[in-house]
């Protein structure tokens, strides 16, 4: 084990600072230990925003990762390849300081280290330069809470409300609603409510002490001023498995943040007595929908976001701050469907990190959505420990993070009381732990559905192939297959496929009309079984990983309407249709397929009949090969953690 750092333990030869390359191994507040590396101080401060990701500079948490695989990943880096084109790329000695910072962060005088930067040059007889160190102090730690409970959280058989209204529809009372409407028989429910006998049909008790049993689940809705006393009280009664505070502004506002410190404090302390005491969901808190345990309780009317079963096995779950973020994202997009969507709030308690490692552990779960505004101090290093467990495990984990610009930071602070923390360290860091990391909303949208939608589909390369009736969705499939970090490759087309996609064009007449390629533009008369039979072809080609398809719903020979009235019966509900052949060649073909239906509000019954029937549709072939793209780089990543 490295336990000082000086030029000798480095393999650096000591000297003036150069300006090659700049590493550093920093004590960030989210991921303790970080390696960077990248280009030098005055290219770094030049190269801000310019470069692709992974080319100015790249960061790893030191405990997921070891000297080869940082130089590995170093490699993509301009400054890397600057110098091998110079011929003055030090592998050896890379690998060593690599190594040795690695060696050092994992122990323990790293934690009292802030950091330390290497200004090196390079050239072939090796590294020289300085090292400058920074001292700091230990960063605090809370007492681990007892993540088991978060089972009573989201599978209760017992759940109490206090905060709903005898006489209005207030948030408690629309959430007693949403309980019952989704299911939950008013037997499983209580109400904590000294003045009252019963509300809607449901028992009411005059306070916690008079509970007959302890509640597997209170969901809190009073204002927030009356939520300090009552948490005294849950952990003084130890009446409570875990509990739901819904009310928003505790820790967001200057007034507020000292007693929403000082609540956690206690909480925290809670946490080393007995068997752990509660888990705290929240503050500032949508709530909870869990298919599972049979109940709703966000607080948004059941008419405003219905939400029925779109697969027929629920296995992935949203975890996100903002429950606005959820609402919008199933409003937007119903089979994302996830089995349950919890909204962590100001994360007074459970953190994204006890979440991710509760959910990456349970079998159910296949893939994991998470929406993150901020961590709290430590619990981005619990959050890629978990990533990699979960990756490592053959699940998919899909992060979006906000307050990527200053001004969004200062947003999200005001939201959940957040530190957005620094965008590029956090996206290379959650990547680099194997997550997918989405850019933007529409980003996160994508690769949540496909990866729900290709979990259990083979991912064994990078070649695809594409098909279209339209030219410009065929050129645009083409045009869409690299991304900033990887490349599809249009697959080459074994002589078996030509042959066989010749025969069917000939079938349809269509032969003097197309040449057989990838991508390949199968002309605007190709109806849906020349589609789909070709799609097939190209499914069962060696040369083949994965296809894009354009349905080309606006051409006249493909069945792509409700209903037409030029051509009755030529339409989704004839068995020759797209809707009836597509879904049994999907289900039949290990790779990915992917329909695109890109036309206007005439098409949605058709996109939706096919995504009903398990069919991954996107509206435009650009969005649905890059999503793709991003997709097959993960499983890829993925592949080799496992390994």
């Amino acid at each position: 084990m490295v336990k000082t750092l000086d030029a000798a333990a480095l393999g650096i030869a000591a000297g003036e600072s150069g300006d090659d390359l700049r590493v550093a191994l920093v004590n960030t507040r989210e991921f303790g230990m970080v390696l960077s590396a990248g280009l030098g101080a005055r290219d770094a401060a030049l190269a801000e925003g310019v470069f692709r990701k992974d080319r100015a500079a790249i960061h790893a948490s030191v405990e997921l990762t070891d000297g080869a695989g940082f130089l590995a990943r170093f490699k993509r880096t301009f400054a890397y390849q600057r110098l091998a084109a110079r011929g003055n790329a030090p592998d050896a000695a890379l690998e060593r300081c690599f190594a040795a910072l690695i060696d050092f962060g994992r122990s323990e005088a790293a934690g009292t280290t802030g950091e330390v930067v290497l200004d090196l040059a390079a050239d072939k007889g090796g590294l020289r330069g300085s090292v400058a160190s920074k001292a700091c102090e230990a960063a605090p730690t809370r007492l681990a809470r007892p993540i088991a409970k978060i089972d009573k959280l989201i599978h209760p058989e017992k759940i109490g409300i206090v905060g709903v209204s005898a006489s209005g529809m207030n948030f408690g009372r629309i959430i007693l609603k949403n309980l019952m409407g989704s299911g939950c028989p008013k037997e499983r429910l209580v109400i904590i409510r000294p003045e009252e006998s019963e509300i809607d049909g449901v028992k009411c008790v005059a306070s916690l002490a008079d509970l007959p049993a302890k509640l597997d689940l209170l969901i809190v809705a009073v204002p927030s001023g009356a939520v300090y006393p009552l948490v005294d009280e849950i952990i003084a009664t130890d009446k409570v498995h875990a509990v739901m505070l819904i009310p928003g502004s505790m820790g967001e506002t200057e007034a507020s943040k000292e007693p929403a410190a000082a609540l956690a404090a206690r909480i925290n302390a809670a946490h080393g007595k007995g068997d752990g005491g509660p888990v705290f969901l929240g503050a500032n808190c949508l709530g909870v929908v869990s298919h599972p345990g049979g109940y709703d309780s966000w607080f948004i009317p059941l008419e405003r976001l219905p939400k029925p079963a779109k697969k027929a096995k629920r296995n992935s779950v949203l975890l996100s701050q903002s429950g606005a973020f959820m609402i919008t994202r199933l409003s937007r997009n119903p089979w994302l469907d996830p089995a349950y969507m919890l909204a962590l709030g100001n994360q007074t308690d459970l953190t994204h990190g006890d979440m991710l490692t509760y959910f990456g552990a349970r079998d159910d779960i296949e893939t994991i959505g998470i929406y993150v505004e901020g961590f709290k101090d430590g619990d981005g290093l619990d959050f890629v420990r978990a990533v990699r467990r979960a990756v490592a495990s053959g699940k998919q984990v899909v992060v979006y993070k906000s307050g990527r610009t200053e001004a969004g930071a200062a947003g999200v602070m005001g939201h959940t009381a957040s530190v957005a923390g620094d965008p590029a360290l956090f996206e290379s860091v959650v990547r680099q732990a194997g997550a997918m990391v989405a850019e933007d909303v529409d980003v996160f949208d994508d690769l949540f559905y496909i990866a729900g939608a290709f979990h259990h589909k083979n991912v064994s390369g990078n070649r695809v192939g594409g098909i279209s009736g339209a030219g410009f969705e065929a050129v645009g499939i083409a045009d869409s297959t690299v991304t900033e970090t990887f490349r599809l490759e249009m697959g080459e087309l074994t002589p078996a496929t030509v042959a066989k996609v010749q025969d069917i064009l000939v079938a349809k007449k269509l032969d003097s009309l197309v040449t057989v390629r990838n991508s390949i533009d199968i002309n605007p008369g190709a109806d849906d079984e020349c589609h789909l039979a070709i799609t097939e072809a190209f499914a069962q080609d060696p040369n083949i990983d994965a296809v894009v398809v354009g349905m080309d719903p606006t051409a006249p020979s493909v069945m792509g309407l409700a209903e037409s009235k030029l051509r009755p019966g030529w339409d989704i509900n004839n068995p020759k249709s797209s809707l009836y052949l597509m879904p049994p060649i999907v289900e039949r073909n290990a790779k990915p397929i992917i329909a695109i239906v890109d036309g206007g509000t005439l098409y949605d019954v058709m996109a939706a009949g096919l995504m009903d029937k398990g069919v991954c549709v996107f509206r435009n072939c650009f969005r649905g090969t890059r999503a793709l793209a991003r997709y097959v780089e993960a499983r890829l990543y993925a592949a080799t953690l496992k390994a």
